[in-house]
């Protein structure tokens, strides 16, 4: 029997509003070995993205749910210690989906092997500007967004892992990049790091008309990631024929209820159809058919130098719950990233 002890993160109540610790516990166990057509993984890094509060909800969403005593959700690349598997062999690098834990047997479905010679490069972008993120900006904006030389593009959430990608693909396309973040900090960093041409604290008391100042002539895409005023303000803003690739809709993650109908709605609902307005949400898993030309294209962009990231890594699993609800409150930049233990 293999006497390695794995950690891991359960679901130990399903929240109710913000999560708090006690809605998760750190538990430890026993390691298998792997049985005949099967691998075992040993944790590398653990993406850390604002999906996994819907998968803590009790709520209807597109994928189910994690239960009470279930490992938490989530992306990860992991190194292969010892294999009974025929694709696997022990020291390889795979993209997995082992969620917040050390250790996970697996019989080898859904494993992509990465090359350690050639990318990603480091294997930690395999979760964030060469993984999920990079592929959900790429596919929001080019697909849905489909931006034009000289159009106005919005990004909400700009400083984070999809909204600075957002931004820099659009300025490939020659648009005009306005973001908007939660911290004057964040928003010189989106200006000076990933090129955007202004970026706006939404928090500013004169928001709506900083942001009205930083768009003369309307705006083309609103790419969202955020819900709330920010969307208010931006859609009163929509040229004709705009279009609204809907990606997330964090600040309304940890409410309780649904709101009221505000009054609001008649007026998007009014903006939706005199403006011919495309507003479309969409899954990046529905998307599998572009992956090939995302890895291509964010390969080059990011070997040229067109393309810039940042990782907010964290030590340690036992840091995993506070480093989520950092990132539900807005707190890192870029992606934000686990280290559960040393590469090899």
């Amino acid at each position: 029997m293999n006497d390695v002890t794995n950690r891991r993160v359960i679901l130990a109540a399903h929240p109710v509003g913000f999560p708090q610790n006690t809605d998760f516990e750190l538990i430890e166990s026993s390691v298998p070995e792997p049985s005949d057509g099967e691998v075992l993984l040993k944790t590398l890094y653990l993406s850390l993205d604002p999906y996994m509060r819907g998968r803590i909800s009790q709520a209807r969403s597109y994928a189910a749910g994690v239960e009470v005593g279930q490992t938490m959700v989530g992306g990860t690349v992991s190194r292969v210690t010892a294999s009974q598997h025929p694709k696997y062999q022990a020291g390889d690098i795979v993209l997995s989906y082992s969620g917040w834990q050390e250790y996970e047997v697996t019989n080898g479905q859904g494993l992509h092997k990465l090359d350690p010679d050639h990318g990603p490069n480091p294997i930690s972008t395999a979760l964030g500007v060469m993984g999920m993120p990079g592929m959900t900006a790429y596919v929001g904006l080019l697909d849905i967004g489909r931006p034009q030389t000289g159009e106005t593009v919005v990004v909400s959430s700009a400083a984070g892992a999809v909204g600075s990608v957002v931004g820099q693909i659009a300025k490939l396309h020659d648009c005009q990049t306005v973001g908007i973040a939660g911290t004057t900090e964040k928003c010189q960093y989106t200006i000076d790091e990933f090129g955007f041409d202004a970026c706006i604290n939404y928090k500013d008391d004169d928001f709506s008309e900083q942001l009205s100042r930083a768009c003369p002539n309307g705006i083309d895409i609103y790419f969202e990631n955020v819900g709330g005023k920010v969307f208010d303000t931006a859609y009163n803003l929509m040229n004709d024929s705009g279009r609204i690739p809907v990606c997330g809709m964090i600040s309304r993650y940890n409410d309780t209820s649904l709101p009221e109908a505000p009054d609001t709605l008649p007026r998007l609902m009014r903006a939706i159809l005199t403006r011919r307005l495309l507003v479309q949400g969409f899954i990046v898993t529905d998307h599998g058919t572009r992956l090939s030309t995302f890895s291509s294209d964010m390969s080059d962009w990011l070997k040229s130098g067109k393309i810039r990231y940042r990782e907010d890594i964290t030590e340690g699993l036992e840091n995993a719950v506070a480093t989520f609800q950092g990132l539900l409150r807005g707190e890192n930049t870029g992606k934000s990233v686990i280290k559960v233990s040393q590469e090899p």
